[in-house]
């Protein structure tokens, strides 16, 4: 879960849980986004993952973004964590003092295959059962969970489930059919999928949908090196808020023509979604920003404006959660 894609400039697309830097106070966290944290959060629970659930908290607690109950919520909750599992503490001091060295952890993989068997063989219901709590909505923290899990049962016939559940239902948040598509593919789906996004129908081959931030095109990099670039002397705080935001967007845009535009890796694009990913931040932390300057601050001239517009404008929609439940 702890994945980063690096670039020769250090910039870093992290996935669902961060790396944590004196600088994540600077972070402040969008409602949207610290729901789903909330449910990363529960998932690594219920899957044992405690020291990975001590690392996101500990992110938490620095960020901004959240009220005093919910921060009292995850102080308590890391403080029972160090106690009750003071090895898993202890394994993430001696990993912070050794980064350098490979991490040695056992194959969470075939331990989560191994407990869905246990599992399996205890109850002939437990694949009907896992459908349906994948399936349920409003979307919960047992969603997650019971999509991870869905990745190691062998019946082919969950595939041919999966897929019509994408297709039929239109009211998925596209993060969670982001989700859906990183199950199939590493169920060993093969061949394309299509379902609508939104308005937009797409159309998917599994083999193609990432599982780490490192699979992601070089583009999306790009992109947040170019907001690095021009914010890492004016507004640092910028740059780790838009961190997170292209994070999220990236993978709720997969396979849309927004992504293909952007993996053409085209310089006209780079420009006009960095420039829209900063003037959305920008407008975010401070209430207001001036549009012309940052359009003029990344080369975006009139030639290219109304693709700024567009992008502009779709980020705009995920951050205000403008999308059908």
């Amino acid at each position: 879960m702890h994945k980063e894609a690096r670039s020769a400039g250090g910039v870093v697309i992290a996935d669902s849980t961060h790396s944590h830097t004196e600088h994540n106070r600077n972070v402040v966290l969008f409602p949207k986004t610290l729901d789903y944290y909330q449910v990363e959060l529960t998932s690594m629970l219920e899957t044992e993952r405690y020291r990975e659930a001590m690392e996101m908290l500990q992110f938490l607690l620095q960020c901004q973004g959240q009220d005093e109950r919910q921060l009292e919520e995850w102080e308590s909750l890391l403080g029972w964590l160090q106690t009750t599992f003071p090895e898993a503490t202890y394994s993430q001091q001696t990993m912070s003092q050794t980064e350098s060295e490979p991490e040695e952890t056992p194959d969470n993989e075939q331990v989560m295959r191994d407990k869905v068997r246990l599992k399996q063989a205890e109850d002939r219901q437990y694949e009907e059962k896992l459908l349906k709590t994948a399936m349920e909505l409003p979307v919960s923290e047992r969603t997650l969970l019971a999509l991870e899990q869905l990745s190691y049962l062998e019946q082919p016939q969950i595939d041919e489930q999966i897929v019509d559940w994408l297709q039929q239902d239109g009211q998925l948040h596209p993060l969670i059919q982001f989700r859906v598509l990183q199950t199939l593919r590493r169920r060993g789906h093969r061949g394309n999928v299509h379902y609508m996004h939104r308005n937009e129908r797409v159309d998917v081959d599994v083999e193609t949908v990432p599982l780490d931030p490192t699979e992601f095109p070089l583009s999306f990099i790009q992109i947040l090196e170019r907001v690095s670039d021009k914010a890492e002397i004016s507004a640092p705080n910028l740059f780790y808020f838009a961190q997170e935001l292209w994070s999220q967007f990236i993978m709720s845009i997969f396979g849309t023509q927004d992504y293909l535009y952007i993996s053409r890796g085209d310089d006209a694009e780079i420009d006009v979604w960095a420039a829209a990913l900063h003037q959305t931040v920008a407008e975010t932390l401070e209430g207001s920003s001036d549009e012309e300057e940052t359009r003029t601050l990344y080369g975006v001239t009139d030639s290219i404006r109304f693709r700024y517009e567009q992008a502009y404008r779709a980020l705009q929609q995920f951050v205000s959660g403008q999308i059908p439940r």
